[in-house]
Formats: structure tokens, C-alpha cells, sequence
């Protein structure tokens, strides 16, 4: 150990642009550093002590990184907030999380305000120096007058991201802090970038495409960072954009997801060809399955440096380097060095290759559990494995692939469908932008399928398109899984980070029944 992690590196290499923000403003280590250790004095002053929280409103940018970087190495949980959650929403985070300092960029202010009676008020701040906000003290405050020095006593901190919440509230995933040393801690965690072969050191830099509330997002950034890369952060992704500063900054990784490739391959010839795109090493996708034919294209397009890999906020997943899915079109990988898989039936036993059943996942020496749910915790659990509710399958070699949530499968005259494998057919077809497939009520066959479908740009919705759809179907997924109609929605409700917000899709069908799947 003693060769990575942000703050040493920082110390070693003051000068070293660490950060650009999504306006282009560089951020040199030796300024970031500074920033951070100023806010752990002040927030050390307030009475925050090893195994408080501290949570934070805002954007993607150095002001967040600053957040990040002061939490883990005074060993408290940083707990980055969606700013697409509403004053309540976000109150309950606060509150549920006991964070003792709330931090809200003022572009998030007024619901940020909605949510400041979670917290004292002497405990709400204000940063990235912009006019007050009632009830909210500046940031400045905190720091000014504060040394630049290292804080004495450094512990580890972590980052308690709290999951979707597709049913009831969401849940902070609680680590143990482990006590180590910051940098040592760092170092650690880039054990998941080297398995997809990144190298520390420069010139690297990892772009981020999504927001840095996502558990995924703050994870790979976060790391890219403590091996000495630089973050070049997006605001808004926008396909030619990233293009662009991919050419500019000399991109070498970055964590996708499908939706991005979809997007990205729908550009002309000509813009696409434009920029240099020679620095990719390492593009790594995840949250969604990808369709066989996107992902093929992306190869053929950026050449072997599209890495795959499935995981979950609690810990442990599965990686596919480009010759894996090369070699097995479709899979999401095998289960890393110290990650372990089980695919089991409905009574929890093991089921052979090629049949799909419930995945559970261990991480070796990782524990976590649901803040404050015991028995949210208990029932993700089998034996040391867990489940976040996905089916798929293994196949002969240990390969895993992914069907569907279990909470999404159509139940259709007693047969399992599995909507994931119709959107990856929709999805290709030149005139679809993005697909949403579910089950809704059908009185003889328990449920029917239906399709959503946000056209293309410039493509009129409407019964011909909807034929034409269908019929592309024909030979390549058997008739049983035709959606029996198809709708349609100028934009997908998706979040940032690619994740499609099926409920919001499927909740009118199933309006006035009992039950809603």
C-alpha cells in the first residue's frame, strides 16, 4: 500500500488538474485538497465525529467532490442526494440518515428548503457561493479562517447511497467504517477499476455521463480519482457533447449505460466520425441489459474497450471484457475474483445452467445492511448471499445472463415472460428512440403485454407504426411474446442514470384493481 489515494496524491502533486467542471473550469488536487481539509476542521468544530452523516444537495461538479473527499478521510458517511426527489422526499433522506450537516447547491434551493426541518437549522448550509437562502447558513462560514492542513486523527469514511425504493421508502446501504487510514481505504477500492485492467497514473482521465448521486457513478469516479485520473464532469449528457469532450480531454473511461449507446449510434455518419475517439480504454456499461445488436455496433464502432459488468448497490457482481461477450453474445459476465453467484428457484435451491431463476450474490468480506430495516435486510438474504429481486441464468461456462426483475415478469395464460428480451427486439428497430414493455389485465389470460414506445425523432406515433413494429417481430421472438398493442409517449420516464420508471408507465392499467404487479 502507499502509492494511490486522492489525498496523498494531492500532497505529492499539487498541481495536477484533478477535476473539470461541466462549464470547463479546472480544478487543481492541490485546491481540492485544501477545500476538503478546511471543511472537515469546520465541520469537526460544529461536533461532527467518526460515524456522523453528511449529506449532500448538489450537482456534478468540484463542490460535491469536495463533500466526498472531507467525509472520507474524517471517517463520516457522505450521503449524495437525488435533486430530482421532491422537499419531503428528500427530508426523509436527511432525517433517516441522521446527518448532522446538510449541504444544498443553490440550484436546488427550494426544494432543498422544503426539506431544512429535517435538520437544525444552525446545520443547513448553503454552498457553491451563491446568494442566501432563509434558514441557511453559508458554507463560508464553516471554512473561513480554517487551516489547509492535514486533520489529525484521519479515519476512512464511506458513501451511504439509499436505493430506489421501487416499493416503500428507500434504504441507506450501511457499510462498517473500517478504521483504515483514507488513502490505504482508496487504494482498497481500486481493486474494481483494475479488473477491468484500468492503470493508475497519467495522462487518464474518466468522464462522468451520469449523476453523482448514483451508487455506480460516485463508485468508478471516486476511484478513477484515487488512482490519479482526471474527473471530467457532465452537467447534462448529450450524445455529441460527449463526443466532443471525449476528443478534448483525451477520455480514456467512463460508465455508460444502453440508453447512452442507443442514443450515441442514432447520430449521423458524419457527426460520429468527426471526433477522435483513439484515447477510449475503457467504456464500462451497466444497469440495464443491452441489446445484442447495440452492443455489437458499439464494438464495432470503439473497437474492444466496451467492458459489461452487473452489480448492485450492496456489494459483489459479474464482468464481461470484450472478448467474454465476444465470445458469449449477451452476457453480463462472471462473478469477480471475490464476488460469488447462486441462481436459485422459488424454495431457494440451486438450479442447473440455463435455467432462469433468482440471482443471489455474496462479496467476500463485505457486509451491509439496510439502515434501519432489519427486516428489509433479512429478506434480501440467503444464508451470506442476497438478492435485489433479478432473474437470470448461468450458462455451461459460468457465464451469467440477465432475463428480467422478478417484479417486472408478465404472467401470461401460466407462462413466464420476460419483458426484457421483447424491449431488446423493440429497441433495435431505426424508428424507436426508447421501449417500455409490462403486463396489464387481461381477464382470460391473467395479464396481456403491452408496449410503450417513444418514437424516434421526427417519427409520426400512430396504428402504422405500431404495425410496423410488431411485424419487424416476425421469426425473431416467438408470438406468444407479440405485444397485443402498443402505445405510445413522446419521452420515456427514465432517470439519469438509464433506469426506466416502469411503475410510473404501468400504474393507469392497473388503476381500480387490487392487485398491481
Amino acid at each position: 500500500m502507499g502509492t494511490l489515494g486522492f489525498w496523498r496524491l494531492a500532497q505529492a502533486d499539487p498541481g495536477w488538474i484533478a477535476a473539470v467542471d461541466p462549464e470547463g473550469t479546472p480544478h487543481r488536487a492541490g485546491d481540492l485538497l485544501a477545500r476538503a481539509n478546511r471543511l472537515v476542521h469546520g465541520l469537526r468544530d460544529l461536533g461532527l465525529r467518526p460515524g456522523d452523516g453528511v449529506c449532500g444537495l448538489v450537482p456534478n461538479g468540484a463542490d460535491g467532490l469536495v463533500l466526498y473527499l472531507a467525509a472520507l478521510q474524517a471517517g463520516w458517511y457522505y450521503t449524495p442526494v437525488n435533486w430530482h426527489l421532491t422537499g419531503p422526499e428528500i427530508a426523509y433522506i436527511v432525517a433517516d440518515s441522521e446527518a448532522k450537516a446538510f449541504f444544498v447547491h443553490p440550484r436546488f434551493a427550494a426544494e432543498g428548503a422544503r426539506a431544512a426541518e429535517a435538520i437544525e437549522p444552525h446545520r443547513r448550509f448553503l454552498i457553491g457561493g451563491a446568494p442566501g437562502v432563509e434558514g441557511f447558513r453559508q458554507a463560508d462560514e464553516l471554512t473561513d479562517g480554517q487551516p489547509d492542513t492535514p486533520p489529525s486523527g484521519r479515519t476512512a469514511g464511506a458513501t451511504m447511497h439509499y436505493t430506489s425504493g421501487t416499493t416503500g421508502k428507500p434504504k441507506g446501504v450501511r457499510r462498517p467504517l473500517s478504521g483504515a487510514d483514507p488513502d490505504d481505504a482508496a487504494e482498497l477500492m481500486t481493486f474494481l477499476l483494475a479488473l477491468f485492467g484500468m492503470t493508475p497514473g497519467r495522462p487518464n482521465a474518466h468522464l462522468v455521463t451520469s449523476p453523482a448521486y448514483h451508487t455506480a457513478v460516485t463508485q468508478f469516479g471516486g476511484t478513477a480519482l484515487h488512482m490519479g485520473h482526471t474527473l471530467v464532469y457532465m452537467d447534462h449528457w448529450d450524445a455529441e457533447e460527449m463526443l466532443r469532450l471525449c476528443e478534448r480531454h483525451r477520455v480514456t473511461s467512463s460508465h455508460m449505460v444502453p440508453t447512452h449507446f442507443k442514443r450515441l449510434l442514432a447520430l449521423p455518419e458524419e457527426v460520429r466520425s468527426r471526433h477522435d475517439l483513439s484515447s477510449l480504454r475503457w467504456m464500462i456499461h451497466a444497469a440495464a441489459p443491452c441489446p445484442v445488436p447495440v452492443k455489437r455496433a458499439m464494438l464495432e464502432w470503439w473497437g474492444d474497450c466496451v467492458y459489461e459488468y452487473y452489480a448492485a448497490t450492496e456489494g459483489g457482481g459479474t464482468i464481461a471484457t470484450p472478448e467474454d461477450w465476444k465470445s458469449h453474445p449477451g452476457t453480463v459476465g462472471r462473478p469477480w475474483p471475490i464476488s460469488e453467484l447462486l441462481v436459485v428457484d422459488d424454495d431457494g435451491e440451486p438450479v442447473p445452467p440455463g435455467t432462469p431463476g433468482t440471482i443471489y450474490m455474496k462479496m467476500t468480506g463485505v457486509a451491509f445492511e439496510y439502515k434501519g430495516d432489519p427486516a428489509k435486510t433479512a429478506a434480501s438474504r440467503l444464508k451470506d448471499h442476497f438478492t435485489v429481486g433479478d432473474i437470470g441464468y448461468l450458462d455451461e461456462d459460468g457465464f451469467l445472463y440477465l432475463c428480467d426483475r422478478k417484479a417486472d415478469l408478465i404472467i401470461s395464460g401460466g407462462a413466464n415472460i420476460y419483458p426484457a428480451e421483447i424491449e431488446n427486439e423493440i429497441m433495435i428497430h431505426p424508428k424507436v428512440a426508447d421501449v417500455a414493455v409490462f403486463g396489464i389485465p387481461d381477464e382470460e389470460w391473467g395479464e396481456q403485454i403491452k408496449a410503450v414506445v417513444e418514437p424516434a425523432p421526427g417519427v409520426a406515433p400512430g396504428p402504422a407504426l405500431a404495425a410496423e413494429i410488431l411485424a419487424s417481430l416476425e421469426g425473431r421472438l416467438s408470438r406468444m411474446k407479440w405485444p397485443k398493442s402498443v402505445d405510445f409517449v413522446a419521452q420515456m420516464p427514465r432517470e439519469p442514470n438509464g433506469k426506466l420508471l416502469k411503475r410510473k408507465l404501468r400504474a393507469p392499467y392497473w388503476e381500480g384493481r387490487d392487485r398491481a404487479i
